[in-house]
């Protein structure tokens, strides 16, 4: 990370901010985007470092990415590193769950990704940069509960791996993560059927893999070059049952998520 420009959107809480908190430790530039100009100033006030450069932006809004990533290379030259790390859930059944809240959902998990990588495209190009997709195993398999957010993870990964198929040869390294279960605060703002932060958690935060853990696998993996990565135990065994027993799985992942303190299968 010595002396690279590492771009990380949603950063001011959970993965992002320890992202953003690895990569500093590391000797790079970072450059953070959040829809709160408050939590924001809190995260520079925090960190007190020149090295960090943040921005109001929401990523759901075309010109806000690209005034997002068009500042970044204005004021500090170049990009070698996008996270797409902004993203929110929801947990609701379809049948529930009012259309505009799958909207959301795509709009900043899928489209978010989208747009920043469309405007920091060039620079990544020229400089031989990575792309970095923060997904989910709920792009690797739906869960039950959460279609509008497996629906933008498997967008995600679709795009990405398209994206890195059409780059086999220029240079840039294109990747996706999936952490399993973090302690993040995605849970606390996912939304409900109504499209209204749930303001809590169904996990044991205190069970879950840290979001500094994460962000120190990610930052490893950017090094390595990897195409994708899969934490937790439970991430892998989803993602190989996924492929070789899929009709069982459907009976484990329903088992599981009705399993969940207020859970809507129940």
């Amino acid at each position: 990370m010595q002396n690279k420009v590492v771009v990380i959107t949603g950063g001011t809480s959970g993965i992002g901010k320890a992202l953003a908190i690895a990569a500093l430790r590391g000797g790079a530039k970072v450059a953070v985007c959040g829809r709160k100009a408050d939590t924001l100033q809190a995260l520079e006030k925090e960190l007190a470092t020149d090295n960090l450069y943040t921005y109001t932006a929401d990523v759901s809004k075309e010109d806000d990415c690209k005034h997002f990533i068009d500042q970044v290379i204005a004021r500090l030259g170049r990009i070698d590193v996008l996270i797409n790390n902004a993203g929110i859930s929801m947990r609701a059944l379809f049948k529930d769950a009012d259309l505009t809240v799958l909207k959301q959902l795509m709009d900043i998990n899928f489209w978010g990704t989208v747009y920043c990588t469309k405007y920091a495209l060039p620079s990544l190009l020229a400089n031989k940069g990575t792309v970095v997709g923060v997904s989910s195993i709920a792009g690797y398999r739906g869960l039950p509960g959460r279609t509008g957010y497996s629906a933008s993870k498997f967008a995600m990964q679709g795009f990405l791996e398209a994206l890195r198929t059409e780059n086999l040869h220029t240079g840039i390294n294109v990747m996706w993560v999936s952490p399993g279960f973090t302690s993040s605060n995605i849970r606390n703002t996912a939304l409900n059927e109504q499209g209204r932060a749930q303001a809590e958690t169904p996990l044991d935060e205190g069970k879950l893999m840290s979001a500094e853990t994460v962000a120190d696998e990610i930052l490893k993996a950017v090094t390595k070059r990897k195409r994708t990565l899969v934490l937790t135990g439970q991430g892998k065994l989803t993602v190989f049952l996924s492929k070789l027993f899929p009709g069982l799985l459907d009976g484990l992942v329903y088992n599981h998520f009705k399993k969940e303190p207020g859970s809507p299968l129940q």
